[in-house]
C-alpha cells in the first residue's frame, strides 16, 4: 500500500490530520478513514481534512471533512481556522477563503497570533438543524432520564453548518458526558445525528463548555459547538452577544454580530508536525 503523508495540527487540542489532495486525489471510504483515525497504526485524529482545488472561484481552497468514525461532514470550525492559517502562511496573505460543503468561510489573522473565522449565519429553523419534526428550536422537546424527573431537558438547537443541541446546566462537572452524549447523538429527533453541548454560564461574557461531537466523541474543543453554544445562550437571554468560551483545551472568543447575523470565532492554532503511514 502506498505511503500517505499528513500534517498534524490542533485547535485547542482538537486533533486534525490534513492531507493535500490538490495534486494526488484522496477519497477514502469509511473503513479507510476509521483505520487512519487509529493513533497507533494511522494518523490519529478527531477530524481529517483533504485540501482540494476549490470549485468556487472566490475560494482559495476546498476543505473536505471526515469525522473519526468515517462519516463525511460539512463543517468544522477549529479545522477551518487551521486550514486558513496554513494557506495564509503559505501565501503570506492575511486573509483566506475556505470552501466547504456548507459554503464559504472567510478568515483573517487576528492579534497575538490568533485566527478569526467568519462562520456565517446560524441556522435556527427546525428544518435547518435538521429535526425530525417541527418545533421551536429555542427549547426543543427532548429530555434524558425519567419522564417525571429528567436529568436534562429542553436544549436549544442550532445549525452551524452541522447540527448542534446545547443543554444549559448548573454544574458541568456533574455531567457524565461520555455516558449521556451517545444517547442524545443518535436520538430519533436528529435524522443526521447531532453534536451535543453542555454549557454552564459563568458570567454574561463567559461560558464553560464541553461537547460530545457527532462521530468523534468527547473532544477537547469544538469550534462549531462553541459558536452554537453562544448563539443558544443569546437566544435564551443568558449572555451578551460576545463571550469567551472555556473549553477543555483552552479558550475561544465567539461573537454573534447583530449587524449581519454572522458568527465570528477567534482562537489559536498549533502545528504538531508531519506523520507518514501506510
Amino acid at each position: 500500500m502506498q505511503h500517505m503523508r499528513a500534517l498534524k495540527m490542533n485547535g485547542l487540542g482538537n486533533e486534525f490530520a490534513i492531507v493535500d489532495a490538490r495534486v494526488q486525489p484522496f477519497r477514502p471510504d469509511e473503513a479507510r478513514v476509521r483505520q487512519l483515525a487509529d493513533p497507533k497504526h494511522g494518523f490519529g485524529f478527531d477530524q481529517m481534512f483533504a485540501l482540494e482545488v476549490p470549485t468556487n472561484p472566490l475560494a482559495d481552497v476546498f476543505m473536505r471533512i471526515w469525522n473519526a468514525d468515517g462519516e463525511e461532514v460539512s463543517a468544522c470550525g477549529n479545522g477551518a481556522r487551521c486550514v486558513a492559517w496554513l494557506h495564509m502562511e503559505a501565501t503570506g496573505s492575511d486573509h483566506a477563503v475556505i470552501e466547504t460543503a456548507a459554503g464559504l468561510l472567510t478568515a483573517h489573522r487576528a492579534d497575538h497570533g490568533l485566527v478569526t473565522v467568519d462562520m456565517g449565519e446560524p441556522g435556527l429553523d427546525w428544518k435547518q438543524i435538521p429535526l425530525a419534526e417541527a418545533m421551536d428550536t429555542v427549547r426543543i422537546e427532548l429530555q434524558i432520564g425519567p419522564i417525571d424527573a429528567p436529568l436534562y431537558w429542553g436544549p436549544t438547537a442550532v445549525s452551524m453548518g452541522n447540527p448542534h443541541c446545547v443543554f444549559f446546566v448548573d454544574d458541568i462537572t456533574a455531567v457524565d458526558i461520555e455516558r449521556v452524549g451517545p444517547l442524545i447523538e443518535g436520538h430519533p429527533l436528529f435524522p443526521e445525528r447531532v453534536n451535543v453541548g453542555f454549557a454552564q454560564v459563568l458570567a454574561a461574557d463567559r461560558i464553560r463548555l464541553r461537547v460530545f461531537e457527532r462521530g468523534a466523541g468527547l473532544t477537547k474543543a469544538c469550534g462549531t459547538g462553541a459558536c452554537a453554544a453562544l448563539v443558544a445562550a443569546v437566544r435564551r437571554r443568558l449572555t451578551e452577544r460576545k463571550a469567551t468560551m472555556v473549553l477543555d483545551g483552552g479558550e475561544l472568543t465567539i461573537e454573534w454580530r447583530r449587524s449581519n447575523n454572522h458568527v465570528l470565532m477567534t482562537g489559536p492554532v498549533a502545528m504538531d508536525g508531519e506523520k507518514v503511514v501506510q
